[in-house]
């Protein structure tokens, strides 16, 4: 089996929407007579703000002018948390969201803009409304699905008192999300069937969630599966550290590329990240770089994955469960122009977590899961982005999986290297407050030309272009 994966990834941007927080159509508004927690309520609070899939597909227009080409959906099958990763049934889109027939007509409405759709697969664990386990609450040992899961104490107690144990395995010690036995043979072709049934239904692949706590036997499985259906699907997983056993070619194309995460944000963020994010435990996050650290922390984590599977990355800044990058950087904005441009510079598929493009600033989760602010006129940043996506099309050597730092003499000015021969990119991003002539510089080939203050310029065989980061 090849290790290339989908070759539509390396040319797509992506668009992250948690459903429940984007945007209620007409259409649903009309049909939900039950009390929804008002829109815009606090993220943290429970309940349901009532957006759905009909929403997404009136906001097409808004998402396409920012130059997005594939939507990436939080889950969502029917469950009782607004997050919904609590499934309680994995055939049945939840009819808060529109139900089945609502997704049918995303994927179309997508399909006809030529943009793709991947959906959110919650594989390792299922909430407690899911049928087999409520099946095993009822009946017990007697259920003929008990071994679907894996009890260590009966009877089970789904609702255990405080401190007290629930008798079987759960995510992170959460009596709400029971954990599949993975080893029962039934489990696994349930589960198999749920990936089978939404890509035949048409969506794009798959983003799949926690997915190092499921045997990685499984998913050489999945893979082989979603081969027979459809061979130009993505295959995405969550794996927040080196992911080199699932990209050797027979279990995911890419995964969420949360270690360039820290490192783009630390680097052009150094002055504003942060304290409050900077350790946890004993463990150091957000921490500032110098050009040196940055350049060696984004090596380092290219260099575990061959070329192809650089370019099926999803590169992300932010997402539902980190602290969105505004925030990170402190409102600092040239940071965070200047980190989505290099993010964009990366091989691989850029990612934007909905309501960036508005400068939404939530932090640590759940407040970065905030309700879409639909008066809200999209501004200079939502331009930049567009921009962004723009130079992906234009330039074929950000297609590519290479990516080359040159010789810097000045800490504030980075030199990124895209391409080869007549497709070669040179970009210089100037982070700093300072002017630095390009002369200055010891690039292959001269440019008389002086890179502003906190400004990137992008040099190829044809043109010269020039972005300011604090417009």
């Amino acid at each position: 089996m090849g290790r290339k994966g989908p070759s539509w990834v390396g040319d797509a941007v992506i668009y992250q929407i948690f459903p429940d927080r984007f945007r209620q159509s007409v259409q649903m508004e009309t049909k939900i007579s039950s009390p929804l927690t008002p829109w815009g309520t606090d993220p943290a609070a429970q309940g349901f703000q009532g957006g759905d899939l009909y929403g997404v597909i009136e906001s097409l227009d808004h998402i396409e002018d920012i130059g997005i080409t594939c939507l990436s959906l939080n889950p969502i099958f029917s469950s009782a948390a607004n997050h919904r990763y609590h499934t309680y049934d994995y055939f049945q889109v939840d009819p808060l969201l529109g139900g089945n027939s609502a997704l049918a007509a995303l994927i179309e409405a997508v399909h006809l803009r030529g943009m793709r759709l991947i959906l959110d697969g919650v594989f390792n664990h299922c909430g407690r409304g899911f049928w087999p386990f409520h099946h095993v609450v009822e009946n017990g040992r007697l259920s003929p699905y008990h071994d679907w899961f894996v009890v260590e104490d009966w009877p089970i107690r789904p609702y255990p008192e405080a401190g007290e144990p629930c008798g079987y395995h759960c995510w992170w010690n959460d009596p709400a999300l029971p954990k599949f036995n993975h080893s029962n043979p039934e489990v696994q072709q349930y589960l198999l069937s749920v990936g089978r049934y939404w890509l035949e239904a048409g969506i794009d692949g798959w983003r799949l969630d926690v997915p190092d706590e499921v045997p990685i036997a499984f998913w050489r499985t999945f893979r082989t599966m979603v081969e027979e259906v459809n061979p130009d699907a993505w295959i995405v997983g969550e794996i927040w550290n080196d992911a080199t056993p699932w990209l050797a070619g027979d279990v995911f194309h890419g995964v969420m590329n949360y270690p360039i995460l820290l490192p783009i944000l630390g680097y052009f963020g150094a002055g504003s990240v942060r304290d409050n994010l900077k350790l946890t435990g004993n463990q150091e996050f957000y921490r500032a770089l110098n050009r040196n650290e940055f350049e060696e922390q984004v090596i380092d984590t290219m260099a575990r994955y061959m070329e192809e599977e650089c370019c099926c990355q999803l590169n992300l800044l932010d997402g539902h469960d980190t602290p969105r990058a505004l925030y990170a950087l402190d409102g600092n904005m040239i940071a965070l122009r200047a980190a989505f441009l290099f993010l964009f510079l990366l091989p691989g598929a850029p990612c934007i977590y909905y309501g960036t493009e508005l400068g939404f600033d939530g932090g640590p989760e759940p407040s970065c899961r905030e309700a879409m602010d639909w008066n809200a006129a999209p501004g200079q940043l939502a331009n930049y982005l567009r921009q962004l996506a723009d130079l992906r099309k234009e330039f074929p050597a950000l297609h590519s999986g290479d990516l080359r730092f040159l010789k810097s003499e000045h800490n504030d000015l980075l030199l990124v290297e895209r391409g080869k021969e007549q497709q070669r990119l040179i970009i210089a991003i100037n982070r700093g407050t300072t002017p630095i002539p390009l002369s200055d510089i010891r690039l292959p080939y001269q440019q008389a030309h002086l890179l502003s203050a906190q400004s990137a310029v992008i040099l190829s065989s044809r043109k010269i272009r020039e972005y300011t980061l604090s417009a």
